[in-house]
């Protein structure tokens, strides 16, 4: 959500006529750096997921989308959907700008008991819920220009009416109100409304989607405060049997590794108020890499299926406008499945891929037990076709002081990653990755600290044509990274400086999900 917007009229007329059109292997899939396995706009400019929402069976993508161009602009929401988060077909643009602005980031649900009465209870509205962004007001110099509308649908997200009464929430004159994320709370019977107001979070309530009413704030002293709050979450997750709440806060600059990351607090929620558990000085983030942001959750999971189900955006604002794409800019994660763990720090959200990825998986490969003391080429060992690739390796790296995966190509140009002993740290080193030069804090080595346990190190990682997802000790630590090699990678080597135990682990060939 940031700088100038364009007209909105041209971008209307753009993309007038849009039909759907399925996601298949094609040759916009071919074009350089576009991602076989990652959700990425036909074409364009996307960021920040919304919407996201399941009903009958589909699990629906919107996202903020610019489609008169590929640097940010005039947002729309784009929109697709999947029955698997990971075969996607793309629909028609839900929302366009109207007369009180441009469509920001929000969140969509299923009006189940037709509470807003913009149903049935025979075929109850989808609803979504979002920030107007009023550019006039906002070049007036006034503070007011961010707002909350509705829009619904009643025949499963295909089409959309905008309410005739929107904004649904006026703004008390606050530059920075936005985002809101809307869930059913089954102790209060209310709508609850989780919004990003300047740097910290507040809370409405409504019995009807329509009209709110403000409940309580959080976080002005609490977490990162490096930069402004964005799309925040808020859910219940059950660990050891105890139901505990998670509020997921996107903040943009401040992240660990520079730029903008989420964080996470673990509290309580009684309906009206969030009380975290840990000090107002601890800051908790969802990735440590710096290619995750503004990731919320799908609502409306089926109790059947129980998971939290979370998506982010696999770019940074430090460089989200400059990356080297021609025709499109920007994907998505993969989509992760969020829980909580109890640890000696206390209780920590962690993330995992979504058991879904595995139909991707064509050959598996059982890596031989051995110790490593120098390089393993472990792409000619046993024969591993990059770069769509899983890996899930144990090791044992207690008489080692690095390790260090080094995926390359004949270009010389390559990514590393691995783990310090010594500085107890995962790292993600792009400096060598291939095209570096289009913004200066692109390349680095970024870190996330974790101590391990009797030296014990399970990496389960995913490589993209251009990104790499790494879920360390169970998805205890998660770094995400985007990269853009002249060449594709296609050579894997384990390198340690000292003597590493490879122990019980796996290599996946993956199918492209396009």
């Amino acid at each position: 959500m940031k700088k100038h917007l364009l007209s909105c009229l041209a971008a209307a007329l753009f993309i007038a006529g849009c039909a759907t059109t399925k996601t298949t292997t094609s040759s916009a899939n071919q074009e350089q750096h576009r991602p076989q396995l990652h959700f990425t706009p036909p074409a364009n400019w996307m960021n920040d997921p919304n919407g996201m929402v399941f009903y009958k069976g589909e699990y629906h993508l919107f996202y903020q989308h610019n489609p008169g161009g590929t640097t940010w602009g005039p947002m729309h929401w784009g929109h697709a959907i999947s029955k698997d988060m990971l075969h996607w077909e793309h629909l028609p643009i839900a929302l366009y700008p109207d007369e009180l602005g441009t469509i920001f980031s929000g969140s969509a649900v299923v009006d189940v008991n037709n509470t807003s009465g913009l149903g049935t209870t025979e075929n109850p509205p989808m609803v979504a819920i979002f920030t107007y962004h009023n550019e006039k007001l906002e070049k007036a110099g006034r503070n007011d220009y961010q707002t909350q509308g509705l829009a619904y649908s009643l025949d499963n997200g295909r089409t959309w009416k905008k309410y005739e009464q929107n904004p649904v929430l006026k703004n008390p004159g606050i530059r920075d109100y936005r985002d809101p994320k809307v869930s059913w709370n089954d102790k209060t019977q209310q709508w609850v409304m989780t919004l990003a107001v300047l740097d910290h979070i507040e809370f409405y309530s409504s019995p009807n989607l329509k009209e709110w009413k403000k409940l309580s704030e959080f976080g002005k002293s609490y977490g990162g405060h490096g930069g402004v709050w964005e799309c925040p979450d808020l859910f219940p997750l059950t660990v050891n049997g105890q139901q505990k709440w998670v509020l997921l806060v996107s903040i943009n600059p401040g992240g660990p590794n520079g730029g903008s990351a989420t964080q996470y607090f673990v509290g309580d929620f009684n309906g009206q108020s969030f009380t975290s558990d840990n000090p107002p000085q601890t800051t908790l983030w969802v990735d440590h890499g710096k290619d995750n942001y503004a990731g919320v959750t799908w609502s409306n999971i089926p109790a059947s299926d129980g998971r939290r189900l979370f998506l982010g955006w696999m770019s940074n604002w430090q460089y989200a406008n400059e990356v080297p794409t021609v025709a499109w800019r920007s994907a998505m994660t993969l989509p992760r499945e969020l829980t909580l763990r109890q640890t000696k720090e206390g209780l920590r959200l962690l993330s995992q891929p979504v058991k879904e990825l595995q139909k991707l998986r064509t050959k598996a490969i059982s890596l031989k037990a051995q110790e490593v003391q120098g390089t393993l080429d472990l792409s000619s060992r046993y024969k591993l076709n990059l770069p769509l690739l899983e890996l899930d390796l144990n090791l044992d790296v207690s008489q080692a002081q690095e390790i260090t995966l080094k995926f390359s190509n004949t270009k010389g140009e390559q990514l590393n990653l691995g783990y310090s002993v010594k500085q107890e740290e995962l790292f993600i080193d792009r400096t060598q990755a291939g095209k570096i030069a289009f913004k200066d804090n692109f390349p680095g080595r970024h870190v996330a600290p974790i101590k391990l346990e009797n030296g014990k190190l399970r990496l389960h990682l995913i490589l993209d044509f251009t990104s790499v997802e790494v879920f360390a000790n169970g998805g205890q630590k998660v770094m995400t990274e985007i990269f853009f090699p002249n060449e594709n990678f296609t050579q894997v080597e384990l390198v340690t400086d000292g003597v590493t135990k490879l122990q019980d682990s796996k290599a996946y060939i993956l199918q492209p999900a396009f």
